[in-house]
């Protein structure tokens, strides 16, 4: 009896070598990534196993290793490569700024600050150090979790602006539950982080929120007497 599924494997990988992820279901594009963790087997039923689990393959690679482990029952090795792909996606993007990314505008800043937070599903603050011609010397993380303690975050970012020599700073920062809408504790933050590099003669040019594919911009928005603002 013939083999339906015989060159199988080779007729999906020549359509992704033909076209690209164009024209594949999201199962499909699970399916091919599975080729590199399963030898052997249809790929296929696992694929979709994974997606009725996880409901889309957004929920399944922004999964926890571990929870990928309990939920599919399957390897560290094939948990691992499925988390793997936002981390992945993100050090794609921020590579592609290089060493010359020059935040002069709410647009260019904006699109990194996008890039910065790509596949995270906790908030991070970061401070992006500028140096006096608008170059970005470094993005350095400040913490992890919620914008609760103002307090602590001025002093951190004070330490970072002294360490790199910046001579401005956009503060960015993600909220994973989707919201761009500031909270009163990012307007606390960024007003006594902004104060307190005020008498470091260093300004603060833009606080950006970030969720999912959307950004808030306090410069953008026009808060007057905190950031300074666009164009430098």
């Amino acid at each position: 009896m013939k083999n339906p599924h015989k060159g199988h494997r080779d007729r999906v990988k020549k359509k992704y070598l033909k076209q690209g992820l164009d024209g594949f279901h999201d199962h499909e594009v699970l399916e091919l990534l599975l080729y590199y963790c399963y030898s052997r087997c249809d790929t296929n039923p696992i694929a979709h196993k994974m997606l009725d689990k996880f409901g889309s393959l957004h929920n399944l690679f922004d999964s926890d290793v571990h929870v990928l482990e309990k939920e599919l029952k399957c390897t560290e090795n094939i948990a691992i490569l499925i988390n793997l792909i936002p981390a992945l996606a993100k050090r794609y993007a921020l590579s592609k700024w290089g060493h010359n990314a020059f935040l002069d505008n709410i647009e260019k800043a904006a699109g990194y600050a996008l890039d910065l937070f790509i596949g995270d599903t906790v908030e991070y603050f970061y401070v992006l150090c500028l140096n006096v011609k608008n170059k970005l010397i470094y993005a350095s993380q400040i913490s992890k979790g919620t914008l609760d303690e103002a307090a602590v975050y001025k002093r951190t970012v004070v330490e970072e602006v002294i360490k790199y020599k910046a001579s401005k700073v956009i503060l960015v920062h993600n909220h994973p539950s989707g919201s761009i809408r500031p909270s009163n504790a990012d307007n606390e933050a960024t007003r006594e982080i902004a104060e307190a590099l005020r008498g470091l003669k260093v300004d603060v040019v833009d606080h950006i929120i970030v969720a999912g594919d959307k950004y808030y911009s306090y410069a953008s928005r026009g808060v007057s007497g905190i950031i300074r603002g666009y164009p430098f």
